[in-house]
């Protein structure tokens, strides 16, 4: 195992509003191959937010380490709170998405290898 710096190392999302940040862990992700995985850390500052629904053509997990974090969809009051988990198959619309105090996000993104018979 190796250490990981949650104080530095952080970089700014691309595309993405200030206050998100990411600490990529391990990435061979190739969007247009279909193939690989990439595992990073994803922190929201307090208050921050996305502006838009995301799609992938990859599957995608997600687990809140720390904080706090909600869909701007979602019912007032109801936040997903340390310990959540979510798993979204290809394609699968999510987001906007803010944290009222601040998140770290453990996130698995990758494509499925084909089942032969």
């Amino acid at each position: 195992m190796l250490p990981v710096d949650l104080h530095g190392g952080w970089q700014t999302l691309a595309g993405f509003p200030p206050g998100l940040e990411v600490k990529v862990l391990a990435d061979d992700l190739d969007e247009s191959a279909r193939s690989g995985a990439r595992t990073r850390l994803v922190r929201f500052a307090p208050g921050a937010a996305t502006h838009s629904q995301l799609v992938h053509a990859y599957w995608e997990e997600a687990y809140v380490l720390s904080g706090d974090l909600y869909a701007l969809a979602d019912t007032p009051g109801r936040h997903a709170n340390t310990p959540s988990y979510s798993c979204r198959p290809p394609g699968t619309p999510h987001g906007p998405f803010a944290s009222a105090h601040g998140c770290v996000l453990f996130e698995v993104q990758y494509f499925m290898r084909r089942q032969h018979p």
